[in-house]
């Protein structure tokens, strides 16, 4: 669970993995808005420069576009 003092990360989204643009320790998941840990992020997309909680909503995210 993220702490109170978490912050926000800004990243850029690569075919292979992602580049830190403003530090912090988690991601809002485009479809839920679920805080994601950045030791946890698997899903994201590199077109739309989004990142997701899960494989499920990454699907929902490629059936919405």
């Amino acid at each position: 669970m993220l702490m109170s003092h978490s912050r926000q990360a800004k990243l850029h989204y690569l075919a292979n993995g992602f580049r830190v643009l403003v530090p912090g320790d988690h991601v809002v998941c485009a479809v839920s808005g679920a805080p994601v840990a950045l030791d946890n992020l698997k899903y994201w997309s590199v077109a739309r420069q989004e990142a997701y909680a899960s494989a499920e909503e990454a699907t929902a995210a490629e059936r919405r576009a």
